[in-house]
């Protein structure tokens, strides 16, 4: 296990997102669909685990691994329990607390123990896996659900997170135990994490700096290897200290590489969303300041349509050319050209999420539901003209009648 310091918070923060963006990336952008990225991820994590259980030192490119694998995979499991089997955030935030709590309480019946310092057989490395796994699906459940009920969104989150974490850490220094308050400090940095993340990939028009979850993840990822490249070249050098001893180089060296790679992070995040976060998506500048939609099949003619986008979610112009577009394809029986289009859509509306359902979550909720029922109608087996027509005119519908509500 690593010694836990400034490097040590750092990665764990920037693991965190990525399991946030990078789990949206294989589910959506690529579309593996929720069932296969679970099923990938389980079997990465699965192997993973497997090298790291017969390591006999600490070594971090195999532990910090690990970690993020875990990250990814323990988000997947959260968001299978909300969006798969409509389990409510609050329930969802419940059992993880429970079944975390049931966790800590054998492993310090088997061990009297719960100190990271301590973790020096299999038996307690596992108890430590375990207890992180649930930890991150705690984090994602519990920071969506704060986010969620409270309509904080990511930026308010970000703040209340991390002020949560200054606390644990003025309770530590004021002498409250330290195995208590780094467990309090890893729940917490998923949603902060994941706040973050959102700050960066979010459209300007919801708060964010719009540098998209792909982007987002190769920064953060970059910045991981570089960390971890040099804490793998310490540990070579200098062997695997004593728990208590302090990092490798010196607490000076490891509080200069956690900021400048912190620093780093901001800056080229910043600079890349002024560079490239204010270009609009390709193809629909001129339909939303024209406040129409201009879609048509393969072959027919098109239709104008007014939109009326504005809700207490913001502005869904984007949504709406989609959907009219989609619409106009299936009228004219183009079917597989509106499959297609409709992947814009759940892209789209996925990425939306976090500035989106923070506003107003019943009417999120209310679009989320009818976004499905247009992609299950289009992606079935044998989809149906009048199915995927019906699909599609209630969306639009909802769209239109949402103005100013």
């Amino acid at each position: 296990m690593p010694a836990i310091t400034a490097t040590f918070w750092v990665i764990k923060v920037l693991s965190t997102t990525i399991g946030e963006t990078f789990a949206d990336y294989l589910a959506v952008n690529v579309g593996l669909g929720p069932l296969v990225t679970d099923a990938v991820m389980f079997v990465l994590l699965a192997a993973a685990l497997v090298v790291q259980f017969r390591t006999r030192r600490y070594t971090p490119w195999i532990y910090w691994l690990c970690v993020v694998l875990v990250s990814i995979f323990g988000t997947q499991v959260t968001d299978f329990f909300t969006d798969t089997l409509g389990v409510p955030l609050a329930v969802s935030t419940v059992v993880f607390s429970v079944l975390l709590a049931v966790v800590f309480a054998v492993w310090y019946r088997q061990e009297r123990t719960l100190a990271i310092a301590s973790i020096n057989t299999p038996r307690r490395e596992g108890f430590y896996w375990a207890a992180i796994l649930t930890t991150f699906a705690l984090g994602t459940a519990a920071g969506d659900f704060a986010t969620e009920a409270l309509n904080l969104g990511f930026r308010n989150g970000a703040l209340l997170f991390g002020g949560l974490i200054l606390v644990t850490w003025i309770a530590l220094r004021l002498g409250a135990g330290q195995v208590l308050t780094f467990w309090i400090a890893y729940v917490l940095t998923r949603p902060l994490g994941a706040s973050l993340g959102d700050l960066l990939t979010q459209d300007k028009d919801l708060g964010g700096l719009a540098l998209g979850a792909s982007a987002t993840s190769l920064l953060f990822l970059a910045a991981i290897v570089v960390l971890v490249v040099r804490e793998q070249v310490l540990v070579s050098r200098h062997g695997v200290v004593d728990k208590g001893a302090g990092p490798r180089g010196g607490h000076r060296w490891d509080y200069a590489w956690a900021g400048a790679a912190a620093l780093a992070v901001a800056v080229a995040g910043f600079g890349l969303s002024v560079a490239y976060g204010s270009q609009p998506a390709a193809g629909t500048q001129a339909d939303v300041a024209q406040n129409t939609v201009t879609a048509g099949a393969s072959g027919s003619s098109t239709a104008a349509r007014p939109v009326h986008p504005t809700t207490k979610l913001g502005n869904l112009s984007k949504f709406a050319v989609i959907v009219a577009d989609v619409k106009a394809k299936v009228t004219g029986n183009d079917l597989v050209a509106a499959k297609t289009r409709v992947k814009d859509l759940e892209v789209a509306w996925d990425d939306a999420e976090a500035g989106l359902k923070p506003r107003d979550a019943t009417k999120w909720h209310q679009v989320d539901d009818q976004v499905d029922a247009v992609l299950t109608a289009l992606r079935a087996a044998h989809p149906a003209q009048a199915d995927c027509a019906s699909a599609a005119a209630e969306l639009m519908n909802t769209l239109n009648t949402f103005d100013g509500v």
